[in-house]
């Protein structure tokens, strides 16, 4: 049995998808017979979000209330620490942390240069990308700048393709390995699909500002979204987006058809976010745009619950259909025209792609197959 700490962001953005995406890595380890731990550091003031007043503060009350009702899952409610901005620890008090660094087999770090120190001595330091493209574009802009970047044992990014033929993302010299997202399928609800159920997904309108790359302007989910914004008057199915985000067009999105929800809502709870996509005919959505223009090979952690669930995926291709089978339960587009085809395939074969889509999830998606494969790469 290994100790493994992995760090992340779930007190200063508790909400449902990323609880669960943080989730998949720490449950998954632990059903493996690993000593788990999460451990997280405010960065900046004001920057706990609490999704039911929508207001951000230094107040990590709300936050540490969502994190331990999600560890309580898998009986890991006294396997954290978080500190927040005036260094108060919470959980495991510093010199516990500091005693659980020292003696640590693996450090995962889910975010960027955090926890550094405290891991020093840890035998083998893990950095995973999550925002593959966009994030090697601001590293190369900090090296090029003489900023010096943060020392790891092993490089991690969702972006599959990076570092083949097939992806213009620079490596930096770095030689990235690749992981899928986990998704713990006992979390799933299996229910049967309501005919009249919708198409969704769930979106923040613009995550990140865009980003400038030898002169090519690298952007988000905002810009993608304008190429498929007339599906709904294409199709005869139901299609909905939960989106959020301060310049999100409600009206011009209504106008198209689209039925819209507050994203906040439907993630205020693992399970209120789980409901959302079980009541879902499947899902259908774009990727981010810095995502489409580099084809990184990016594949993201709630269409492993849309398959695992049972739902259909048609998601715009990143590159992922080049490690991933498409065309039964999985479908990947590239214009309008195959979007349409693809609803329109599943409409007419539900039953059959439904069956496709959870054996997809279960063969390359599942928690521990993929957290099994993560730790041999790093020889654990």
């Amino acid at each position: 049995m290994a100790r493994i700490i992995i760090n992340g962001t779930i007190v200063r953005s508790p909400q449902g998808g990323l609880g669960l995406y943080h989730l998949g890595f720490l449950a998954g380890l632990k059903k493996l017979g690993h000593e788990a731990y999460f451990v997280e550091k405010s960065s900046w003031e004001n920057d706990c979000y609490n999704p039911v007043t929508k207001i951000s503060s230094n107040d990590c009350q709300y936050g540490i209330s969502f994190l331990l009702s999600l560890l309580e899952r898998y009986n890991l409610k006294e396997q954290w620490c978080y500190v927040d901005i005036e260094g108060t620890y919470y959980g495991l008090q510093k010199k516990d942390i500091e005693d659980k660094f020292a003696t640590a087999d693996l450090y995962i770090d889910l975010e960027w240069g955090e926890w550094l120190e405290e891991s020093t001595n840890t035998p083998a330091k893990v950095f995973l990308d999550g925002e593959p493209g966009w994030f090697q574009f601001k590293m190369k802009k900090m090296l090029m700048s003489g900023k010096p970047l943060p020392l790891y044992d092993y490089y991690f990014t969702t972006g599959n393709l990076i570092g083949t033929k097939q992806c213009k993302v620079p490596t930096l010299g770095i030689d990235w390995k690749h992981c899928l997202c986990p998704t713990l399928l006992e979390e799933v609800k299996e229910t049967k699909v309501n005919k009249g159920a919708p198409f969704t997904t769930i979106m923040k309108w613009q995550s990140n500002k865009p980003v400038e790359f030898e002169g090519e302007v690298y952007g988000q989910k905002d810009v993608e979204f304008e190429r498929i914004i007339n599906i709904p008057q294409l199709v005869s199915e139901e299609m909905e987006v939960a989106v959020s985000g301060s310049d999100v067009p409600r009206k011009q999105l209504s106008e198209n058809g689209w039925q819209v929800k507050d994203a906040d809502n439907v993630c205020l709870t693992v399970d209120s976010y789980l409901n959302y996509l079980s009541a879902s005919k499947g899902e259908f959505t774009i990727a981010k745009n810095s995502f489409v223009k580099t084809r990184c090979g990016w594949f993201g952690d709630r269409a492993g619950y849309y398959l695992g669930s049972g739902r259909p995926v048609i998601l715009q291709e990143t590159g992922f259909s080049e490690f991933l089978p498409c065309g039964n339960g999985l479908f990947s587009f590239q214009n309008l025209g195959e979007a349409v085809d693809a609803i329109n395939e599943v409409s007419n074969n539900f039953n059959h792609h439904s069956k496709a889509a959870y054996e997809i999830a279960s063969e390359y998606l599942e928690a521990e197959k993929v957290m099994k494969k993560f730790l041999n790469e790093v020889g654990l």
